[in-house]
Parts: structure tokens; sequence; C-alpha cells
């Protein structure tokens, strides 16, 4: 097949990307995917379902049909633009015209490539559905139904590879694309997760339930139901995880005791909710040796009415310290005996060292105590004081069957080792532990149950013949082992209370295992936040809202020892790899691994045979594993990096580009020779040029490097540097083998000749001035590494680093030339803006600028652009313009005034405002956008934020701007209309 440059490679509309991004990552939702389980730095799928559409559409510019009209290409690109704007909403995840519409420009692309390079005719046959043939011609014009396009894609669509899965968000969105989706990751944990996400759901597509309650239905009830997906399957998971909540309630439910209030609350009992605990440690005075409670706030609720809160009260005859719920408007609240330094005796006031407390904790004599019981109450949730029977039920004296694995000595995000938590089961109370591993227990018991099931169900439907009762048993089970592992994450000694939001936030807040001195207990038997129905429904309402898609297969495997002859098809590799020391995701997934291998190692046998996660391959730069040597650690790291690239590169389908997150830390350091000056380019990342590094090394040409954020960022110093766009996606190709060299000089004119047309695809595609010079990156490293090597003046390579520098100081000169499309007041205002800003300045600096840009000062007031007196000169302000400017009748029209005023309109009146200006302006009104791009850049420099957002915003706005502006031309009569 010819090479075409797909979407991906030449633009994006990455301002819609980023806003449902960054919606998707603010709130989890239910249904939404990440929900099935938790996985530390998910990427946003609608990031992903943008990356892999752009990459398998091809760009108009290149495409058979539209490469020869530039005019024609535009337009059918912002049309692919205007898709992939409804595709990456949130709530357009199931929607089927837009699925589809996606799926059969996909299709289209691939067949039009196809009958371009004479593999097929257009009138050919290429695929049957519901007996119903599709033509490549049906799949050019877009006019193959939706079963004929999914029958398409499943056939003749390259399937997509992500060797490093993580939580699957890559594979998911590929599958709902209509790909067949392959995922591998070297963790049983992300390997399960995706196997919920891809590979179970398409088994069942259709299929009805088999529980009894199901059985029970009429003829007439069952003929009236139609399975949708999954949803068969989804009411088995609900059916048999409620007989698990209830017959654990059976078992252990006594280990939960009531509440009785008091006689001003009734006299009544009702549910414990949840308790909250202070770990504890004798204090070292020996005149006191109180068992003294570390707490950091004994605050346990604050509303407008007054504060509740634990109330510690010594006790005289024994060494402990008693607590009392109390409640007022203005009493005076306790302070917390913890902190980082170190703790304090609320009964003697002994100062204790921190050191002290882990020496306790290390002997195994750090207890816990009760400070408060959250009730069940009438009208409202109410908190009472606790009780010894409450205190005494928590503990369970009988042996109990948790893991005996042991935590690491030291691993990335830990933090309890030092105070004597030294195993899995030491993260847990024992009640804590009981209840876990009875839900394990009862998973053995829900697959026989379900065994039996089916075979009464087989009996009576069609749908079951043949089918082997284990595999439905199992697919229920691994669900169901995921609401186990979600139940695990909020019933251990290290959650605490939110008290904003009225919850219990679970161990992984942060990524990391990190002490917390005073904690909640949840009750997992109650309608309380963290447990076991809430987790079943959870998990339940991600598999009811997935989408039918390809079938989808998910594997263990090392990324290293990816081979060619695992795939039938050579697939489409895009994948999110680790980076460095950011997460340890083994030791840290060892927390769910522990148990998720009790619930299903006898499904999985070979993905859960180890004990722990495997670790010793993980491709992570942790020092800890390496005897505390970074470049070790370093060295491991780069070198399987490199490795795996070189795999994917041997796999990857060559007709498509292969793409990559790359995931910046909030911050990256800065190296001991580099400053914090310049814009985006001139800041350095080691870990962003060893990545670059490790893919040109493996033979890629990289042609894009596309900013993704997923979190808001405010101040133009922020605004546009690699270290706070949470990812970017490298875009790259395999290097011909025949690649020249080239001299600095030819690499220099290269991209002077060839990053001109790219910015211009860049801003046609709207793309944000604040993502301008990162993605500008994209088309300057693909001059870059095109070549085999560029050879410095004195015959030396050229790093990355420099090659960085090279493109950013080219990419000024471009912006910089483009002034040259602007009349000669706004290029004077230009001049003076970067110099002065809106402040003013001297007369005579005025007037001499002025000769060299072939204007006057007396003109530019005439035009409005400045104002002059008393030897001074100053930019007329957005908020001294007039409301009524009417470009029609403005007799010294200029680029500076139109911008200017189009941004006052937008923002003090709105977008409709700034469409009807936009409308009036004509061809003028693009020039006024390539004008908004330059003044970006020279704010960003400067570091003037607020006038930064003003240009970033107009920008960001066009596409809308445009539609409205549109809108109102098809509005507005002709004269010869209006004659008649």
């Amino acid at each position: 097949m010819t090479y075409r440059k797909k979407l991906i490679e030449v633009a994006l509309p990455l301002a819609s990307i980023n806003v449902a991004a960054a919606a998707e990552k603010a709130v989890p939702r239910r249904g939404h995917p990440q929900t099935i389980h938790l996985w530390w730095a998910r990427r946003p799928l609608a990031a992903c379902r943008a990356v892999l559409f752009a990459s398998l559409v091809n760009d108009p510019g290149d495409d058979p049909v539209y490469g020869a009209n530039e005019e024609i290409a535009n337009s059918e690109r912002a049309n692919l633009f205007n898709l992939i704007e409804e595709l990456v909403k949130w709530e357009n995840s199931n929607n089927p015209r837009v699925i589809n519409s996606a799926r059969a420009e996909i299709a289209r692309s691939i067949a039009v490539n196809r009958v371009a390079d004479k593999e097929w005719t257009k009138d050919q046959v290429v695929v049957t559905a519901n007996g119903k043939p599709a033509t490549a011609h049906d799949f050019k014009h877009k006019l193959a139904e939706p079963p004929q396009v999914n029958a398409f894609l499943a056939e003749h669509a390259p399937p997509v590879l992500d060797p490093f899965c993580g939580g699957g968000s890559i594979p998911l969105e590929a599958q709902r694309l209509g790909l067949r989706a392959y995922a591998s990751d070297l963790n049983p944990v992300p390997v399960l997760i995706t196997k919920a996400l891809i590979e179970i759901p398409p088994k069942f597509a259709g299929l009805p339930p088999v529980n009894k309650e199901w059985q029970q239905k009429t003829p007439e009830e069952k003929a009236a139901t139609v399975w949708q997906g999954a949803a068969g399957l989804v009411e088995d998971v609900r059916f048999y995880g409620q007989w698990m909540g209830e017959e654990t309630e059976r078992r252990i439910g006594h280990f939960y005791p009531k509440v009785k209030l008091s006689k001003a609350l009734g006299e009544q009992e009702v549910s414990a909710l949840a308790w909250h605990w202070a770990r504890t440690v004798l204090c070292p005075n020996p005149a006191c040796a109180v068992e003294m409670p570390l707490v950091r706030s004994f605050l346990l609720a604050s509303k407008s009415t007054g504060k509740t809160w634990a109330h510690p009260i010594p006790d005289r005859d024994k060494n402990q310290i008693n607590f009392e719920v109390r409640q007022s408007a203005k009493g005076e609240l306790p302070g917390g005996t913890v902190d980082r330094r170190g703790a304090k005796c609320c009964k003697c006031g002994e100062v204790v060292p921190l050191e002290y407390i882990r020496d306790e904790g290390k002997a195994g004599r750090i207890g816990a105590r009760l400070l408060a019981i959250l009730a069940d109450g009438a009208d409202a949730r109410i908190y009472v004081t606790p009780t010894l029977q409450h205190q005494d039920a928590a503990i369970i004296n009988s042996p109990i069957d948790a893991p005996e694995t042991s935590l690491p000595e030291q691993a990335l995000g830990f933090r309890v080792q030092s105070y004597g938590i030294n195993k899995h089961r030491d993260l847990f109370s024992s009640r804590q532990l009981l209840v876990v591993s009875t839900f394990c227990k009862l998973l053995d018991e829900v697959r026989d149950r379900i065994r039996v099931d089916f075979q009464t169900s087989q009996g009576a439907s069609a749908e079951r013949a043949n089918q082997d009762p284990r595999i439905h048993a199992d697919a229920v089970a691994v669900y169901l082992a995921c609401a186990v592992s979600r139940l695990a994450s909020y019933n251990n000694t290290l959650c605490f209370w939110n008290m904003r939001g009225g919850s219990i936030t679970q161990i992984f807040s942060r990524q990391t295992i990190s002490m917390s001195w005073d904690f909640i207990e949840t009750n997992p038997l109650e309608k309380m936040s963290g447990n076991w129905k809430g987790a079943v429904e959870w998990v339940s309402d991600v598999l009811s809202e997935l989408v039918e898609g390809a079938p989808g297969l998910s594997v263990q495997l090392d990324a290293r020892s990816l081979e060619v002859d695992h795939f039938t098809t050579p697939p489409l590799v895009c994948t999110d790899p680790p980076y460095y020391d950011n997460i340890g995701y083994a030791d840290l997934s060892d927390f769910f691994y522990i148990w998720l291998r009790r619930c299903v190692k006898d499904i999985y046998p070979t993905v859960f045979s180890s004990l722990l996660v495997p670790k010793q391959a993980e491709l992570v730069a942790d020092p800890h594993r390496f005897s505390g040597n970074k470049e070790q650690a370093k060295a491991f790291f780069e070198a399987g990096l490199s490795q795996a690239f070189v795999r994917m590169k041997a796999v990857h389908n060559e007709d498509m580009p292969l793409t990559m997150f790359y995931a910046f830390k909030q911050s990256e350091s800065l190296g001991e020779d580099e400053t914090d000056e310049g814009g985006p380019g001139d800041q350095a990342s080691t870990g962003w040029e060893t990545m670059l590094e490790a893919v040109i090394n493996t033979g890629m040409v990289i042609n894009g490097t596309w900013p993704i954020r997923t979190e808001k960022v405010g101040g133009v110093r922020n605004v546009g540097r690699n270290s706070l766009a949470s990812s970017i996606i490298l875009v790259c190709r395999p290097r011909p083998t025949d690649a020249p060299l080239a001299t600095r000089k030819e690499f220099m004119n290269a991209l002077r000749r060839e990053l001109p047309e790219a910015l211009k695809n860049l801003q046609r595609g709207n793309i944000a001035p604040v993502d301008l010079a990162q993605a500008a990156i994209g088309p300057g490293m693909a001059v870059f590494t095109r070549f085999a090597k560029i050879i410095e003046t004195d015959g030396s390579r050229m790093t990355v680093r420099t090659a960085l520098g090279i493109i950013n100081q080219v990419l000024d000169e471009v912006l910089a030339e483009q002034e040259g499309e602007f009349d000669a007041d706004t290029r004077w205002a230009l001049a003076w803006f970067g110099e002065f800003g809106t402040s003013e300045g001297p007369y005579g600096v005025a007037e001499t600028l002025s000769k060299a840009k072939n204007t006057a000062v007396g003109g530019l007031v005439a035009a409005g652009v400045v104002t002059a007196r008393g030897g001074k000169v100053q930019l007329v302000s957005r908020n001294d313009l007039s409301e009524g400017w009417d470009p029609i009748t403005d007799q010294r029209l200029t680029v500076w005034e139109t911008t200017q005023h189009l941004i006052r309109a937008l923002e003090s009146e709105g977008e409709s405002a700034a469409a009807i200006l936009l409308n009036k302006l004509g061809g003028i009104g693009e020039t006024a956008r390539d004008l908004a791009y330059r003044l970006y850049n020279i704010c960003e420099r400067k570091k003037w934020a607020d006038e930064a957002l003003a240009y970033n915003g107009l920008v960001i706005a066009w596409p809308v701007l445009t539609r409205l502006a549109q809108a109102e031309r098809n509005r507005a009569p002709t004269t010869q209309q209006q004659m008649f």
C-alpha cells in the first residue's frame, strides 16, 4: 500500500479533545470504564478514541479522492474535525449515530486506499453482512449500512495492539470504533481488568441470564425481553452479587452490631454505618503511660449549625483515653495530637518524637481506639459516642484465612513499613480481613451455583445449547472479583473520612501507600460508601454501558517478547508505555492481586501463578531494586524500553502511524546547566529527551507531538509548557533503511522550507496558541528523524536537545515571517506591543518605529490603534474600544484593531456578538486569527498571563464563531431577495 498521511500526522482539534479529556477526568461517573477497577494514571477515553480515529483515517490533503483539490481537502478536514468534536464527548460514547459515523469514515479510508492501490476495483464486493453485499464504492461514498461497516472493519481493518494495556483505555476505544482489540501487560491485574472490558463482554452479546429469578419469568415475559450487548451477563452479576451480600450478612453479620441510641434520640436500635478509629501508642512518660491517641483532628463534621467532634476524656482508673461525641456551635475543638514532626499526649502533654512511634510500630505495639460511630438515624446520619461493645466487636480472635504475603522492604510510593506494617494483611483490621476473605470464599460457591442454574436454563433456552456452563460461571466470577477488589480498597486501615463529600476516601487517593493515623472503617453490609452492594453496582454499571464491538483479547506478556507470528494481521500499535519512576505499578497492585488471585486463580491459573505480581522484569527506574543505584535503575529502564520499542516496530502495521502517550509529571526538573527562561522548547526534560532518543534509535521517524491536557492550568508561565501537558502523543513511522545523512545547515534549511506549511496546517486546524509550540515540534522532529543522523560542524552527531532548540528557533522565525501578511499599522503595533505591551512608551521611539514600518503616529491615532499625549504613546485598551464599531465604515481598517474588537466582543458580549462582527469582516477575520497566534507567542515569552489568555481564547472559540457567522450569512437575505 502507498504511504499516505493520516489525519493525526497533519492536524487535530486539540481544544475539543482537551476539554473532553479534562471533563472526563474530573469526576468519576457511574458506568465509566475506569470505575470497574482502580488503575493508576489511566489515559482519558476521549484522548484514546481521538488518537485511534485520527490514526486510521486519511488526511484529506493526502487522500486519493480529495488530495488533488486543496479547497475540498480543507473542507473535508473540517468535517473530520467536527466528527471528532462529537466523538470525544462522554455523552456520545454509546451514541449509534456518532459511533457509526466514525466507523464509516475509517472504512472509507481503507476502501479508497485499496482501490487507489489497485488491490480492489470500485465495484468489487468486499464484504457481506446479514445477506447484503457491499462494494468498495459503497464504502467510498459511505453508503454501507452499519452491519456491513462492522463486518468490513472486522475483516479488513488492522487490529489495534496495546502492549502496555494498564487500565484498558486504548483497546476499549479500539473496540468502540469497531476494531479488533489486542492487549497485553506483564502485570496480571491490568490483564484481568482489560479482559473484563474487551474480552469477556463480546462472548455474551445478546444472551439472556441464567439465574433462577430469570428462569421463573413466564414464556411471554422472556419472549418480550431483548438482551442488548452483555445485558444478560449484567443481570447475573447483580443477582449473584446480591446473594453473596445476603450470605455474608448471615454468616458474619453479628460482627457488625447495631447502635442503641440514647433516650434523647429515641432509644431505638439503628445500623452502624462506619467507625472512626485512632491509632494509639503508650505515652513514654512513666507517670502517665496512657494509651495516647494519634489523631490529625478530632473534628467529625462541620456544618453551618455547628461542629461535631470526638472529645478526649482521660480515664483516671485505666491507662486510656475515652471519647465522647459532642456538638456545639461555639464549642472549643481540641487540637490534633500528631503531625509530621511527632505527637503530643493529650493527657500529660508529653511531646513524643516520630522515631518513638516508629519503634513502637516495629515492636507491634501500635493499637487502635474507637473515636466515634456513624449511625443511620431516622432523618440523617448521626454520630454517637463509642461503646465497649463496638470496640470489642471489631476484634476477631478466631483464625482468619488471610494472605501472608510481604510488602516490599522499599519501593516507590510506600511509606508504611517504618511503622511495622510489613505484610499486606497488616493494612487491614481483623474484621476487615474477615469480611474480604469471606467474599473471596463465597465466589467459589457462586461459581458452583451458576453451573447448576446454567444447566436448568440450558434445557429451556436455545441460545444455551452446546455451551460450557463453566464459561458463564467464570465470567460472572471475574466481575464479582473486581467488586471484591473495590471492597478491599475501601475496607482497610488507610482510608479516611472526606467531610466535604460525606464519604470514605479509599486507600489510593494518591499513587502511594502512606500512613494514616486516624482512619474510618465502613460497614460493608450497609448503605455506605465502600459497601458490597455499591461495589457490585459500580462494576455492573460499567458492564451495562459497554458498546458492542469486535472481539478482543487480553494476555499476560512482556512487551519485549512481542513476535510477528503472534498476529495473523499486523496490528496498529497504540500504547501508553511506563515513564521512569513515576509509579511503581507492580508493588502497588499487589494490594489487589492478593485478593484477585484468591478469586480467579482457578479461572486463569497461568496469569495468576505467582504469589505476587512479577517485578524483576517490570520497566520502571526504581533504585530500590538496584541497591539504591540510580544509574543502574536508569540504564535498566532505558534498555528495556528500547527493546520494547524494537519489538513494537517489528509487529506494527506500516500502513498506519504508531502512536504512544508520553505522560509528563506535573513538574519536570531542570538540569544543572539549564535555566527557566525562554519558551516551551527551551526547558529541557530528561525523561522527554530519553523517550525521543529511544524512539529515534529504534529507527522511527516522529511525525507528530500532540499535547493532550487533562488538568486545568493557569498563568502564562505554565501554559504551553511540556511540564504541564499531562500527555504528549508521539506519532511515529518507520524510517527508510536508506535514509541519508545531513549537515546542520541542511537540517536548518529543510526546517525553514517545510515548517511554514506545517505551521499553516496547524493553524488551519485551529490549534490553540497554547499548544502551537509543542505541536510544531512534531513536523520539526519529522525533518530531524528522517535523516539517519545530523552531522555537526565538528563531526559529532546532533543530539535531540540541540534539535529541539533549533526547531523552536526556526518556529520563531516562521511566526515572525507571517507578519508580512499584516498591514503597516498592525506591524507597527506588533513591534510596539513586543516592547511596551499595554504600557506607555516615549513618543520619540514610536515615531522612529513608525518610519521603519512605513506608517505615522498620526495615522495610528486616526486608525484608533494608539493614543498620543504628553510625549507618551500607548496602545488603545480593549476596554476603551467602541461597542458600535463597524468595520465596513472604518476608513482605516487594520488587522490589529480587528483582532482587539473581536476579543472585546467575545469577552463582553459573547460568541453571538463576535460572530456577527466576524461575518462583517470577511477574509480579514482569518488574518486576525493569525495575529492572535503571534501575539500569544509574545505574551508567553513576556509572561503576560491575562493578555495570553485573551488571544488563546479567541482562537479556541474560532470554530464556534465561524459556524455562527455562516448561520448569520445564511439568514441574511440577498439584495435580490429584498427586491421581491
